[in-house]
């Protein structure tokens, strides 16, 4: 980070939205350990280490101090609805805010809503303050799913205008927030050293949107598959390897269901099931099923030790990946609705509060368009949802354009099954 532009903004007044991802292999070292006029740290859900589980409320302004940090700490996610706000007065006082945070490239994943959040925020009260963003890759690749959330299905879990799977590096998806916020404080931006930058960035972007020298997080895993993956910190707790990624975009709606996503075990979302997925000869036979484009799953039990079904021995499935394109937003909803229908009395969607920012059913702010939701409680064709996220994947891939750093090319894989 030998720019001179970003040293001489780490010399004023800053503060750090950041969680445990902010670590740097080159030098092992945390940004909030290398930012010298650092005085507040904001930290999302699942706290600065990403030790707590999902919607645990941390409100304890002590919580680091021990741990060696002297700065004062601001959890983004508390008991209240407000709690996910940043506190203007936070706001206002500082110089330059820095952003050093890993989403996995999925709207569900909140970390992209605090994102926004606090664009909006510095919108509101604190026009003339700097951001500095630090990007950071998009472990779900360059791949897009689902369609655009509509703003009456919009939560914490899922901003307006965003697909199940955006495509989008994290300085890609604040530029996406900043655009659609019609923003305009200075936003500086320290792009991946190992992407080509569009050549029309400058002239397609405002002035108040400036380009630093480069910095890849991944320059020491470059030669190396092995350190590359023994160097993945999981953004949340329930992200545990590089695989996750890749099937959250569709796992993630069994969070609306009584299957357990297998949270509670060292696989969530790669594995899931019930006490009630018996015999499991009703679902073997189903070859969409069991061998879906890009996956296939093998039969298995296991025992959540929390969440859904705690202590509970599970009948379910893992699903492997087979390194062909995948598309687990389709997978999934077909396997929801295998399991809806041949289980009618047993598979339940859940009920009661979800999440901040709505009043909808779970399963409703995930699937987030009423189509899919058509599909899942049987009342249109698997042609049809198929055709109709095609169309909307097309849709995204010409809006995402203004929002790229970088040459390389967006694509969804309907376009060619």
């Amino acid at each position: 980070m030998n720019n001179q532009t970003f040293i001489t903004l780490s010399n004023a007044r800053a503060g750090l939205l950041c969680n445990h991802t902010s670590w740097d292999p080159e030098t092992g070292s945390y940004s909030f350990e290398t930012i010298p006029g650092l005085c507040r740290i904001f930290f999302p859900e699942h706290g600065l280490f990403a030790e707590f589980q999902d919607q645990v409320p941390i409100e304890d302004e002590n919580l680091y101090k021990e741990f060696g940090i002297d700065v004062e700490t601001v959890s983004l996610y508390g008991k209240r609805e407000t709690s996910l706000l940043a506190d203007p007065g936070k706001l206002k006082d500082l110089e330059v805010l820095f952003v050093d945070l890993q989403d996995i490239g999925s709207r569900y994943f909140t970390y992209s809503v605090t994102l926004g959040l606090m664009i909006e925020s510095i919108m509101t009260h604190a026009p003339n303050l700097k951001m500095v963003f630090i990007d950071r890759e998009n472990p779900a690749g360059l791949q897009v799913e689902g369609s655009q959330l509509p703003g009456k299905y919009s939560s914490f879990i899922g901003w307006t205008g965003l697909p199940h799977r955006h495509g989008l590096s994290m300085a890609e998806l604040a530029l996406f927030f900043y655009k659609k916020l019609d923003a305009n404080f200075p936003l500086y931006i320290q792009p991946l050293e190992s992407q080509d930058i569009r050549s029309d960035f400058t002239t397609a972007h405002p002035e108040n949107i400036q380009l630093l020298e480069p910095f890849d997080h991944n320059k020491s895993n470059s030669k190396n598959e092995i350190l590359a993956h023994s160097q993945f910190i999981p953004p949340s707790p329930n992200i545990p390897n590089l695989a996750t990624p890749y099937i959250y975009p569709g796992q993630c709606l069994l969070e609306g269901t009584n299957l357990s996503e297998g949270r509670g075990t060292t696989r969530p979302f790669e594995q899931f099931g019930a006490p009630y997925l018996k015999p499991l000869r009703l679902l073997n036979d189903d070859d969409s099923f069991m061998k879906y484009p890009g996956a296939m799953l093998r039969p298995i039990r296991f025992l959540p030790t929390f969440h859904k079904w705690k202590n509970e021995i599970c009948e379910g499935f893992q699903i492997h990946l087979t390194g062909k394109p995948y598309h687990s937003l389709l997978h999934s909803v077909y396997m929801i609705r295998s399991i809806k229908e041949k289980y009618p009395h047993l598979f339940k969607w859940r009920e009661g509060f979800y999440e901040f920012g709505s009043e909808k059913k779970a399963i409703e702010l995930l699937a987030g368009d009423a189509l899919i939701l058509d599909y899942l409680n049987g009342k249109i064709a698997f042609k049809t949802i198929k055709e109709y996220l095609c169309d909307s994947e097309n849709r995204w891939l010409k809006e995402l354009y203004q929002y790229k750093i970088y040459k390389r090319t967006n694509f969804s894989i309907l376009n060619h099954s």
